[in-house]
């Protein structure tokens, strides 16, 4: 971490006096926290100082005041109690901060033995960053928290990930065009790249070359690994050295929770770039919010690690057919035994989030609470290895996962006699090693339990000694253990062989102590500490009896999540007449009454329905042209057929009658665009990178969704440039391809492109109104109703007026000379066209126009003759 300008760099003494040695202190460990917010223990609470305190204040909306000087200017403050010290870390994080923990590293009694005015040691125990969190107050149950390192090596770009909350730990090669895409893809909190590496962007955190050398990283992988796949390349060594590094500097000597490195192949993985990410709102919408994305639509998982495993299914859909297949062989299995479905649903429910639990012990953050949750983990995933054990025709995917759900007998043993039922969060204050596991404990517990009957004796026998019925035994946290009388019974026990010894006077009361009452106070005060010693190397113990197996731990959580996301799937499936799809390795995408579930989901809460629209491409139909008026539907046929390839290569159902897709190994959506303002880039500048991207990398087997090309510039150059892309995604790329366009002229490419069809969604005018179909049908659209859409958006009458005369202007021009600016000059004013009446309409010929003979019942059509009879009266 960078160290930024801080008053340490500045430190001098003024006047006659310098820092005092706390600030001294301070100062020194703000150098070693460079660009992090620091803070810094003083009692109950972490203090921030200087930029610190400022830029802490303003983030968590606390107060700032100053404490002393410094060169001459007051000290900006402020603090937060260490106990809800999470709550404001997580604010920080979120923010963008990073923050440097300083603990006191020993007690205020130690430090005095060092001398009366010794300051008591301090030291950065930690740095929490957005990347590296493992608290679960820190953490969205429902999310992966990835930390991504970039390397380059002779011109092969790596990039390692890991999560240190569940311990994944991977790497792959990717193409520098690719560079963005991997990352859309991993969407990791934190980003590290080697200063050798690709040209850092904002937000990136640029590390020490050492930090990256290949060499370095082999030997400690194989050090803490053991076998290391032979096959890494020295791109893939160096970031996976990125991620280790930083995690010790992050961790100060703490070992982070890592499995064993795992090599994938991006081609593995259906690719989308970032744009088309963002268009499809798979797993955060356009907002930023998860309930409107497909993720948050579908997702019926029960635990938090079935939910991170679905995210990441739908972030990165497979390729291999094999695989897909075994996924949806699970799903189907599940789909349909409902009274399974419900019972696998109890079974998740009752098992803790053990991954994560497992992520804090190891890194040396974990409680009892974890503890007890890894056991209860273990025993409920032993519990449903059973269950399914005894289920007959298990598909091989789930089969596969029973031997990863067992094996851990002795150490769930250990945990059941070692812990109490519900043990607590924290450790300090103990409790939490069950009665029984350890006498020599439970000695200590009743010496310290039975302290009050101890002590109440004792107060029985020296008020019969002493003849004082008001003597009383008392306790403080400065004084410990005391006798106390009243004032007018003092005198006989302040004589030297009354074998009292005197504390304190007050007002009320006199204080002693007694030989007898020192022992038996050492005696409660000894047992507590040492139950409390006792407990704590139980704790060190059970933490290494869990963090030995850590790998299989690991792989029992993992099969749990795959479980529940299989669940997930087929709950929803159920629900929804969602089918199972088809999967070849040709080049069809074949669809019937597919529906786009995020709208779906939202028509239904509304009680409405949604109309379903079918597709049919393959190698000699590779192109639909589709057109047809804004607000028809375009935009989402488009993008539910994007999202039924994306469901059923991450191995769930589709919202469709049935679907058979040939694998897609692209898939890109350029649906919509708005100025990147960031990057200097204006609407159309956006559209046109975005089809530049698609044009560069699609290949036969991809997928595209292209809507309104051309639309951000002027009408010929809009219209030239939509014209070239879709001869260019027919001719050159010869993808599947769905092209939405507002350009009538485009349609006559259907004479010239053997692979392309026209489609439109359907829409009728009625009385003048614009009736909106959603319904996908073959051929083009007779025009683009651009004005009947204005009519309905509220555009007051002159405005139409005005636009009808213009448009008949121009579409005469176009016809007598090709130009569209013909005939304009002799169109009257719009101040004229402003008081012009309103056209009139011929209602009975729009009403039959509106008919559609075909699909009338013969009960709709004598409804509808009489309504045209009505209009005829009128």
């Amino acid at each position: 971490m960078a160290s930024a300008a801080s008053p340490q760099a500045k430190a001098k003494k003024t006047g006659k006096s310098g820092p005092t040695p706390m600030m001294v202190q301070y100062l020194a460990l703000k150098e070693q926290a460079g660009d992090c917010l620091l803070f810094y223990r003083m009692g109950d609470f972490f203090e921030l100082f200087f930029e610190d305190a400022k830029k802490a204040a303003a983030t968590l909306d606390i107060a700032l005041t100053s404490r002393g000087e410094h060169e001459g200017e007051p000290v900006a403050m402020c603090g937060v109690p260490v106990h809800a010290a999470e709550a404001y870390l997580a604010r920080l994080i979120k923010a963008g901060h990073k923050v440097a923990i300083a603990e006191q590293t020993e007690t205020p009694a130690e430090a005095k033995a060092r001398g009366s005015k010794a300051l008591v040691a301090r030291d950065i125990i930690r740095f929490v960053t957005a990347g590296t969190l493992t608290e679960d107050t820190l953490l969205d149950a429902r999310a992966d928290n990835i930390l991504a390192a970039i390397a380059e090596v002779r011109g092969e770009i790596a990039i390692a990930s890991a999560d240190i909350s569940s311990g994944v730990f991977r790497v792959e090669t990717v193409e520098a065009a690719a560079l963005d895409a991997t990352l859309a893809r991993l969407d990791p909190g934190e980003i590290l790249v080697s200063p050798h590496g690709p040209k850092a962007q904002s937000g990136w955190e640029t590390r020490p070359a050492e930090d990256f050398d290949s060499e370095a990283a082999r030997s400690e992988l194989t050090a803490r690994f053991g076998n290391l796949d032979p096959n890494f390349s020295r791109a893939e060594l160096a970031a996976l050295g990125g991620i280790l590094s930083y995690l010790g500097h992050v961790g100060r000597g703490s070992e982070a929770f890592l499995t064993t490195p795992e090599r994938r192949e991006t081609q593995a993985f259906l690719a989308m770039d970032a744009a088309t990410r963002q268009s499809l709102e798979i797993t955060a919408s356009v907002s930023g919010s998860r309930t409107l994305s497909l993720l948050g639509t579908i997702d019926r998982t029960v635990t938090g690690a079935g939910a991170r495993q679905l995210a990441r299914d739908l972030a990165a859909p497979l390729c291999a057919i094999s695989s897909i297949t075994a996924r949806h062989d699970a799903v189907a299995w599940l789909y349909e035994d409902a009274l399974l479905r419900d019972t696998l649903i109890d079974d998740l429910k009752a098992i803790p989030d053990i991954g994560r639990a497992l992520g804090r012990i190891v890194a040396g953050r974990g409680s009892p609470r974890d503890l007890g949750q890894i056991r209860d983990g273990l025993n409920g995933a032993r519990l449903l290895r059973e269950r399914l054990g005894e289920t007959p025709d298990l598909p091989p995917l789930i089969d596969g996962l029973l031997p990863d759900m067992s094996g851990h007998g002795a150490l769930t043993d250990l945990l059941d006699r070692a812990l109490i039922e519900s043990p607590p969060t924290e450790r300090s204050k103990g409790g939490y090693i069950a009665t029984g596991y350890d006498a020599a404990l439970d000695d200590l517990r009743n010496t310290s339990r039975n302290a009050r009957q101890a002590i109440a004796a004792l107060e029985a026998r020296y008020r019969g000694d002493t003849g004082i019925d008001s003597l009383k035994i008392k306790h403080n946290g400065v004084l410990g253990y005391f006798i106390e009388v009243p004032p007018r019974h003092a005198d006989p026990l302040m004589a030297a062989e009354s074998g009292f010894t005197h504390r304190q006077t007050l007002a009320n009361a006199v204080r002693f102590n007694a030989p007898a009452l020192h022992d038996e106070a050492l005696r409660i005060t000894e047992a507590g500490g040492r139950a409390l010693l006792a407990e704590e190397a139980h704790f060190e113990e059970l933490t290494g009896a869990v963090s030995q197996p850590a790998s299989a731990i690991a792989a029992t959580a993992d099969a749990l999540a795959r479980i529940d996301v299989t669940l997930s799937h087929a709950r929803y499936a159920a629900e929804h007449g969602w089918a199972r799809p088809e999967m070849t390795e040709g080049y069809e995408l074949t669809i019937t009454a597919g529906r786009h579930p995020v709208v779906e989901a939202a028509l239904a809460k509304q009680g409405e329905a949604f109309v379903a629209n079918g597709v049919a491409l393959d190698d000699s139909e590779r192109v639909w042209l589709v057109s047809g008026p804004n607000m028809g539907g375009k935009s989402t046929f488009l993008r539910q057929n994007a999202l039924i390839v994306i469901l059923a290569q991450s191995g769930g159902f589709v919202p469709a009658a049935s679907a058979t897709i040939g694998i897609v190994d692209r898939l890109f959506s350029r649906v919509g665009a708005s100025d990147n303002l960031a990057r200097g880039q204006s609407t159309f500048m956006v559209e046109m990178v975005e089809t530049a991207a698609i044009l560069n990398a699609a290949t036969e087997r991809s997928f595209v969704i292209l809507d309104e090309v051309g639309r951000g510039t002027s009408t010929y150059d809009g219209l030239a440039l939509a014209w070239a892309v879709v001869e260019a995604v027919h001719e050159v790329n010869r993808c599947r391809c769905l092209f939405a366009t507002h350009y009538h002229e485009l349609t006559r490419l259907a004479e010239t492109l053997d692979a392309l069809t026209l489609h439109h969604v359907r829409a009728r005018e009625w009385q003048g109104d614009l009736v909106l179909l959603h319904e996908v049908a073959s051929g083009p659209a007779d025009r683009s109703y651009g004005l009947s859409v204005a009519k309905l958006a509220g555009v007051p009458q002159n405005v139409l007026t005005r636009a009808k005369a213009i448009l008949d202007k121009l579409e005469e021009g176009r016809a007598a000379t090709g130009g569209l600016a013909a005939g304009l000059g002799d169109l009257p004013l719009f101040a004229a066209m402003a008081d012009a009446p309103e056209p009139e309409t011929d209602a009975l010929r729009e009403a039959l126009e509106a008919v559609d003979v075909d699909a009338l019942s013969p009960r709709e059509a004598l409804d509808r003759l009489y309504a045209l009879k009505a209009l005829l009266g009128d």
